[in-house]
């Protein structure tokens, strides 16, 4: 039985394949580059990462469109695939991840609820983005998300 951790595995994926990583995390608050980069010789494959909390953030250091936020909202797909394409190009790296969500406990509504993330993989394979419902405290809801995220990635370098 393999008992290596999904943020090691990503890493071996990447450091075989010599691609790079950029990540856009807004409710993660930076644990999935932090998981990712807890990893010895992740250096080889991170490249960096944006912590978007604020839409102003976004849009200056991500590139997602004022419109997309009024349209969407900062919790969407649309804006998620936006952050994982922007960090992607305005960091250089091969894939970016986008993380866009609402961890709780407060700030949730009947058509966003508590636990809405949205994740997004962009690459050269195009862009894929995934709604999920994570339930569970704060803290819960963020380790959720970034199992998810380390999953997709997987899932996307196939």
């Amino acid at each position: 039985m393999n008992n290596e951790l999904l943020e090691e595995k990503v890493g071996t994926v990447l450091k075989n394949r010599s691609l790079t990583l950029a990540c856009a995390e807004s409710c993660t608050g930076g644990l999935l580059t932090s998981r990712l980069t807890d990893v010895a010789g992740s250096s080889a494959y991170i490249k960096g990462a944006v912590v978007s909390y604020s839409n102003e953030v976004k849009m200056s250091h991500l590139g997602v469109k004022e419109e997309t936020l009024a349209s969407y909202g900062a919790v969407s797909e649309e804006t998620a695939r936006a952050m994982s394409e922007g960090v992607r190009s305005r960091i250089g790296a091969d894939l970016g991840v986008g993380i866009t969500g609402i961890a709780g406990p407060g700030g949730g509504s009947a058509e966003k609820p508590v636990g809405l993330v949205y994740i997004s993989v962009a690459g050269a394979r195009g862009t894929v983005a995934k709604r999920n419902v994570f339930a569970g405290n704060r803290t819960e809801i963020k380790h959720q998300a970034v199992d998810t995220a380390l999953n997709m990635l997987l899932e996307y370098l196939g």
